[in-house]
């Protein structure tokens, strides 16, 4: 099994926030830790971001379980819009940015392909084990277009909140199988 976890709510809410490395708050940490009350996982996983690390942390220590720190699970970069609130970016230039966030990246940030193929890079080197990856919302969506093969539009349909758990089981081989078997928000 895959678990993917969005981090707990951060103290700055409502903004884009992808290097950004603002903590979560106790609150959202405590909301993911009992989100996963009764998880079977054998290993964990984390974004290098504190809100993650943080999550995952408190996760881990009371199981025994050591978390891996892996920025490959990073957030996407918002360049400079990275810390605002979409109120306070240009509307024609954050639609383009959700209509195709490959053509129309944030100013001086990161592609989606790139986040994408970051990503597909930690999946692929996963081992056959029930695993936690406690992330960001980008991430999430661009592992579920990677194991899924959904495309850009099918992955913002899902709605993943902070403490959002996406559950999936995977049967590897040439032709992968890949099926979600829930989605807790």
């Amino acid at each position: 099994m895959l678990y993917l976890m969005r981090h707990g709510a951060p103290a700055v809410a409502g903004r884009l926030l992808g290097r950004t490395d603002d903590p979560a708050t106790e609150a959202g940490i405590a909301g993911c830790v009992a989100r996963v009350e009764g998880l079977a996982v054998e290993r964990i996983a984390a974004s290098d971001l504190i809100r993650a690390r943080a999550c995952a942390a408190a996760i881990g220590e009371p199981r025994g379980v050591s978390v891996e720190v892996d920025p490959r699970w990073r957030e996407l970069d918002f360049g400079t819009w990275d810390g605002l609130a979409p109120a306070e970016i240009d509307p024609a230039e954050l639609a383009a940015f959700y209509d195709d966030p490959d053509a129309s990246p944030p100013p001086d940030g990161e592609r989606w392909s790139a986040l994408q193929d970051r990503v597909a890079h930690a999946l692929a080197g996963m081992p056959p084990a029930s695993t936690l990856v406690v992330t960001h919302g980008g991430a999430i969506r661009a592992a579920l277009a990677e194991l899924c093969g959904l495309d850009r539009r099918q992955i913002w349909a899902f709605d993943l909140p902070y403490g959002a758990l996406v559950s999936l089981r995977i049967w590897p081989g040439p032709t992968r199988t890949v099926q979600i078997v829930g989605l807790a928000t």
